[in-house]
């Protein structure tokens, strides 16, 4: 049974995505990213967005930012879909983006409009669209890793919340929204299975916790 609310069939996911390329910004199966649109050809890249299907794929760069017009990027990504935006008075759009499915890029297609678009292959990552029995192997060990890389990091959590989310649900929101290197957020994208993903989050979470204090903030 499909699990998500805005595209009914996983084989209405689109053959081409627009690509937003940016280090340490992620986004995971229903997880909100918000995001602020400034450049014109992202702008433009939105517009055509909600003429379409509302999708954006969030891709990383492999490289840090130096001023390329085409960084390399890598070739897993999430793409997410446009549940709310506004536009500011000095032209900017705010948006909320829910993801809906990793993909796989196939092939780089041509620009448009400025922007860049991929052909995405969404197979590979079927199991983000449809719905699983899979949990974490050892929830108890996960949480108890958490609170000591909180603690340590200074990472505020309404525990309470975080009790209550499914192990799926938990852990995509931790892949976007903890403060890990943009490598280790890499990592954690392209484990296909939440068992895995699990497993590498607490060891990534465990050995950032033995470092110590002076977590890698995450920038937009």
């Amino acid at each position: 049974m499909p699990v998500n609310p805005f595209i009914p069939k996983f084989s209405d996911l689109p053959r081409e995505l627009s690509i937003f390329p940016l280090a340490g910004a992620v986004v995971m199966p229903a997880v909100q990213l918000p995001l602020s649109i400034f450049e014109p050809r992202y702008l433009a890249m939105v517009e055509d967005a909600l003429k379409a299907e509302h999708l954006i794929g969030m891709l990383q760069p492999r490289t840090e930012p130096g001023g390329e017009a085409t960084p390399e990027i890598h070739p897993v990504g999430c793409a997410g879909r446009i549940t709310s935006y506004s536009e500011t008075p000095d032209g900017r759009i705010i948006l909320i983006l829910t993801g809906v499915c990793r993909f796989q890029v196939a092939e780089e297609l041509p620009m448009r409009r400025g922007y860049r678009r991929v052909r995405p292959d969404w197979e590979r990552f079927a199991i983000d669209f449809h719905a699983a029995e899979e949990g974490l192997p050892a929830r108890g060990a996960f949480m108890t890793s958490l609170r000591a890389y909180c603690t340590l990091r200074g990472v505020e959590v309404p525990w309470d919340d975080v009790e209550k989310m499914g192990d799926a649900e938990l852990v995509n929101l931790l892949c976007a929204h903890l403060p890990l290197d943009p490598g280790d957020k890499q990592a954690l994208i392209e484990t296909v299975d939440l068992s895995g993903r699990g497993l590498l989050m607490a060891g990534l979470m465990d050995m950032a916790s033995v470092a110590g204090p002076g977590a890698v903030s995450q920038r937009h």
